[in-house]
């Protein structure tokens, strides 16, 4: 197994930039108010970013090399790529993402989101191209995602400070740490080596990112433009965006049967 995981791209890049990282934002943590000023200390404690002077750094980086590559990239892709392909790559890129999310639903304990998710990756792999048009969708079975920062969150673990990540962006410790695990244990990963599957890898990655980028170009800069505060407003947002997620996990006790299907008679 070890041997078998030695290409991923990603994982191998991660690792070694843990400890400067540690340092740098160990090195670039704000100073708490006083405890005489009470109402300054309360939100310094509300806020929950003591790293903040680093997180800010990292944000102003990531956000050049969006407005330098990312962004521009996306637009293109969007110009050059029809929507019904790009709907295909789409669709692709989240079927193949099916295996961590179905772990993830079954470590949840969320056994009836597993079998939508098991029965959405059968159908869309069987049916609907390798992924490339979401039948389970139409018959009934609605994609939801899962990852492993929401089953730490499902199991008590606190979120911990927020953290602004290079390339990867808004975060926090446990969220940080789930991006890892899944990153580790996608099945994808566990077969073959060699330069054309560490190609595929890096390919998907870079297709993944420029998809993720092209779905929000309509949000990300508005925020930019208006927001009195980017920095702060995209932390707020990320924030109240991964507390619903896991609410919705938490409350979600649905069925695995399609939409269609009719509901038992209650009395």
């Amino acid at each position: 197994m070890r041997a078998a995981r030695k290409h991923l791209p990603i994982a191998a890049l991660i690792a070694p930039l843990i400890a400067p990282l540690a340092v740098a934002f160990l090195a670039g943590c704000a100073t708490p108010p006083p405890a005489s000023h009470k109402e300054a200390r309360a939100a310094f404690e509300r806020t929950n970013d003591p790293l903040e002077p680093t997180n800010r750094v990292f944000y102003k980086v990531n956000d050049a090399l969006d407005t330098a590559i990312l962004r521009p990239v996306a637009v293109a892709y969007t110009h050059v790529v029809p929507a019904p392909a790009r709907e295909g790559v789409h669709n692709i890129l989240g079927n193949l993402a099916t295996p961590v999310t179905l772990a993830n639903d079954m470590l949840q304990g969320k056994s009836r989101r597993a079998g939508t998710t098991f029965m959405r990756f059968l159908i869309n792999t069987t049916l609907g191209g390798l992924g490339a048009v979401d039948v389970a969708r139409r018959l009934g079975y609605p994609a939801h995602d899962a990852d492993f920062g929401e089953t730490m969150a499902i199991w008590g673990l606190p979120e911990g400070p927020f953290l602004f990540l290079p390339v990867f962006g808004p975060s926090d410790p446990r969220d940080a740490l789930g991006q890892g695990v899944d990153l580790a244990g996608d099945p994808l990963g566990w077969f073959g080596i060699g330069t054309a599957v560490t190609v595929l890898d890096w390919s998907r990655a870079g297709i993944g990112g420029i998809d993720a980028r092209s779905q929000v170009l309509g949000e990300l800069g508005p925020i930019k433009r208006t927001a009195l505060d980017p920095y702060a407003t995209f932390r707020s947002l990320y924030r109240q965006h991964r507390r619903a997620e896991i609410a919705k996990v938490r409350a979600d006790h649905g069925g695995t049967v399609p939409a269609w299907y009719p509901a038992p008679a209650t009395h």
